[in-house]
């Protein structure tokens, strides 16, 4: 009997369809929808998105200490005295305006 020395067709196919499925999967853990560029996206974005609640915050922190200091059980004089004035435009006539 005479033997070939070639591999059996079998053998090559296991081996190239191994191969495939490897690039395949390798290809997805890095880009597909949840590979680790997706990741690398999703945490930039949360980062941007906690300082913008962080500013947002902040500003919210403010309005209330101003509503607070304008409301029935606190009033700030001063404060009350200057909303007033820019919303009406109106100033003392011992004050100079500069524009």
């Amino acid at each position: 009997m005479i033997r070939s020395k070639r591999a059996p067709m079998g053998v090559l196919l296991y081996f190239a369809g191994t191969l495939m499925l490897s690039l395949y999967f390798t290809f997805a853990a890095v880009q597909g929808d949840y590979g680790v560029f997706q990741r690398a996206e999703i945490e930039a974005e949360g980062r941007e998105l906690t300082e913008e609640l962080e500013i947002v915050q902040a500003e919210v922190a403010r309005m209330e200490n101003l509503t607070r200091r304008l409301s029935d059980t606190y009033l700030d004089l001063d404060l009350l005295d200057e909303q007033a004035r820019d919303v009406l435009g109106m100033v003392r006539a011992d004050e100079i305006v500069i524009r």
